[in-house]
């Protein structure tokens, strides 16, 4: 019971990681149906940009419980990065998806000479902050209580996009520039300017989730490349272009890849991707996506 139970907690964690990063490329995806290999450099740029300045701003006497406060500023500030960026891609949303895909991912090759000119090639890790909080049980198991909040974080992320979408006028706005730009800009809707928030603010949500899990795990040039992959398995199952589905499809790939390493290490690759095949064979849109005629 408590081996499952700690399954079911550190796969929940994955996956919160796993939706910050998803969130964000699925609400870039829906609206400006670009797919945005980058996301991945992006969420490891927040996170070594939160390291450098949560260990500075400790340095100067920070007190230590105010670290994650200091993490999430970082992460936003970072997502400042998405106006440039949207202003490069800009220049191919008429394109085909092939040249999207290329130039996206000649931006990871970039992103990763700039973290290794600023930061160098070793591994990076924040002191052991995340313990500050202590730890909290559950039937027997238990996990640092900066994990649950992180975990807390991706819930409210997640009800916060589910009403800025569909209970606000610019998140009604967003929806319909994604169903028809040509109709919204002749609504009087400014397109440029849609692209422009929407952008950014997948971005900074990329930024945000790599910022946040800095304390729980080391910092590497690779972090990107690794996570873009997962963040893939997660929109093929979930269907690309809905938030939900990053939710759901972020838990499923969480909670397999906790249980693959604690019951059978040597399959948690395949494991993922045995589920990925057969939503694939058996529902290709993915299980919140829409079916293209």
């Amino acid at each position: 019971m408590v081996s499952a139970i700690n399954i079911l907690m550190a796969g929940i964690f994955h996956a919160a990681a796993l939706f910050l990063l998803t969130s964000g490329l699925q609400l870039v995806f829906g609206v400006q149906r670009i797919v945005n290999l980058a996301c991945g450099s992006l969420y490891a740029l927040g996170a070594y940009i939160g390291i450098s300045v949560t260990t500075w701003a400790l340095a100067q006497g920070l007190p230590v419980p105010m670290f994650p406060l200091v993490l999430f500023a970082s992460g936003l500030v970072a997502g400042l990065l998405g106006l440039p960026l949207e202003r490069l891609l800009s220049t191919i949303y008429k394109r085909p998806e092939s040249f999207q895909l290329l130039l996206t991912f000649s931006l990871i090759l970039i992103f990763q000479d700039v973290m290794r000119f600023f930061w160098g090639a070793n591994p990076q890790q924040l002191s052991n902050v995340a313990m500050t909080y202590g730890k909290v049980s559950l039937l027997g198991a238990e996990m640092p209580a900066y994990n649950a909040f992180v975990i807390g974080l991706a819930v409210v992320v997640a009800a916060g996009l589910h009403w800025f979408l569909n209970r606000t006028t610019s998140g009604k706005i967003l929806r319909a520039t994604a169903e028809n730009r040509e109709a919204s800009a002749a609504m009087g809707v400014n397109v440029q300017r849609v692209y422009l928030l929407v952008f950014t603010l997948g971005t900074a949500l990329s930024t945000v989730g790599g910022a946040m899990v800095v304390p729980t795990a080391a910092v590497s040039l690779q972090m990107g490349v690794e996570l873009v992959v997962e963040a893939f398995a997660v929109i093929v199952i979930g269907g690309l272009g809905s938030i939900k589905g990053a939710a759901v499809g972020a838990l499923i790939v969480g909670l397999i890849r906790a249980a693959a390493l604690i019951v059978l290490p040597e399959a948690e690759v395949l494991a993922t991707y045995v589920v990925v095949l057969a939503v694939l064979v058996f529902r290709p849109s993915g299980l919140f996506g829409k079916v293209a005629a």
